[in-house]
């Protein structure tokens, strides 16, 4: 079978195979990555599969055939995913459940892309190559898992971007206390910043020249595919079940989750309704209200890890969907502000006993509001309906402990960091800054 090609969003003259695109991290023109041809995967080919590996191992064959990754999938799906995913029913009778995807080693979602993409790139490093130099940009949770999912790799160094001062503080434990072949930069300035910083250095020829550069963000291809796949394990576990659609409330900033989700449903998988619960930062509402893409400043709030004004991933979603018409028929999305995320972690813990992070209550609370909007029918109201919890209530205990007037259990995975010494390197949010901070981390490696 011929290998499948993955284009760049803006020019698909520029193309690369699977392995190609998950180390160049970006396009060479800086658009992302998308597959030319889509494949079909449906649910009745999963027959006999439950377990995560196995539908990942199933789910991303069509996309890895063929290429030099192709013999590899399995060992890697199995490294990659070797926690849980439950899904944690709300309630009696089965309509409403929570998705838990904070049961790796740092406790968020991007446990599952950060190590699948570190699986993917150590099987791709040869004896003798210079280092791979990874550019993560972080809001928050990022940034902590690429930097577990990396860590004492041999022939990969490892640079974290993440915004001064505008992370919890357990996030920022977890972004600087790795040392070795991490390196953690506090830059002066907001997400949008990092990941622009990424961005250019990408394409930067003086940092070409000197280093071969990927990235961990879900700008990646290797960080997106895999979070398609727990949705593709939900929705056949609820589909073999109940015979219905799974519909999805997705907490969003940078639309990785987002993404990885549509492309689920694209390749056949039985899910329904996609809404996207973004905090006050509201570039994608008010392009799905006004049809002008206008990004702007990112704001902060207590969900910083949304905290996004301009979302790369729009790119893919725009891709998959053209027109706004086709991507308001696709998703939809609501903006919750930092009263109603409080008020819902209040609600969730007194209503089902249940601890939510700010990023989570910032979709439990668009679920609720779903009745009242243009999208609720009888079909949607009697639909089997999915929170995405995307981190452990424990990386914001500052936030969650007073709302709901007790202290919240910290996961033995995050005691063991707390322990660790940290180390960080304050830059300017510009690329001569950056450049002169991964000199020094190259001549430092070279000595």
């Amino acid at each position: 079978m011929t290998a499948m090609e993955f284009t760049s969003t803006r020019d698909s003259a520029h193309s690369a195979g699977f392995a190609a695109a998950l180390l160049q991290g970006l396009a060479p023109d800086g658009g992302l990555y998308v597959p030319r041809a889509w494949p079909v995967v449906p649910a009745a080919s999963f027959t006999g599969q439950s377990a995560l590996p196995d539908v990942a191992t199933r789910l991303l064959t069509p996309f890895a055939e063929g290429d030099p990754l192709d013999a590899f999938l399995p060992a890697i799906t199995s490294d990659a995913f070797n926690f849980s995913a439950p899904l944690v029913p709300l309630g009696t009778d089965g309509r409403l459940s929570v998705l838990e995807l904070f049961h790796g080693p740092t406790a968020a979602f991007k446990d599952f892309g950060a190590r699948f993409l570190a699986a993917c790139l150590s099987r791709l490093r040869k004896p003798g190559q210079r280092p791979l130099t990874i550019l993560v940009a972080t809001s928050g949770d990022t940034g902590g898992a690429v930097a577990a999912a990396f860590h004492g790799r041999p022939g990969i160094e490892v640079a974290v971007l993440f915004p001064k001062g505008l992370v919890s503080p357990t996030q920022e434990r977890q972004l600087t206390c790795w040392g070795g072949n991490v390196q953690s930069f506090a830059v002066r300035g907001t997400f949008d910043d990092c990941q622009r910083l990424v961005k250019q250095a990408f394409v930067d020829p003086e940092l070409r020249a000197h280093s071969e550069l990927s990235s961990a963000n879900s700008i990646n291809l290797g960080r997106l595919l895999p979070q398609a796949v727990y949705y593709a394990a939900t929705s056949l576990a609820i589909w073999r079940q109940y015979g219905e659609k799974a519909s999805f409330v997705i907490p969003s900033g940078n639309l990785g989750n987002a993404a990885a989700c549509t492309w689920a449903r694209k390749l056949g998988l039985p899910i329904g309704e996609i809404v996207l619960a973004h905090n006050a930062n509201r570039t994608v509402p008010d392009y799905l209200d006004s049809g002008e893409w206008r990004p702007r400043a990112s704001v902060a709030t207590l969900a910083s890890a949304m905290d996004v004004g301009d979302p790369s991933n729009m790119e893919r979603l725009r891709a998959l969907f053209p027109e706004v018409g086709d991507l308001r028929a696709a998703v939809s999305a609501f903006t919750i502000q930092d009263q109603d995320i409080r008020s819902r972690i209040r609600a969730g813990f007194e209503q089902f006993g249940q601890i939510w992070c700010p990023h989570t209550a910032t979709a439990a609370e668009a679920y609720e509001r779903l009745s009242a909007s243009r999208h609720w029918s009888q079909v949607s109201r009697e639909g089997r309906w999915v929170v995405v919890a995307t981190a452990h209530p424990a990386k914001f205990r500052e936030i969650v402990e007073p709302l709901i007037g007790r202290p919240v259990a910290v996961p033995e995975a995050l005691a063991k960091l707390f322990a660790r010494p940290t180390e960080c390197t304050e830059i300017d949010a510009d690329l001569t800054a950056l450049r002169a901070a991964l000199g020094r981390r190259t001549s430092s490696w070279k000595s």
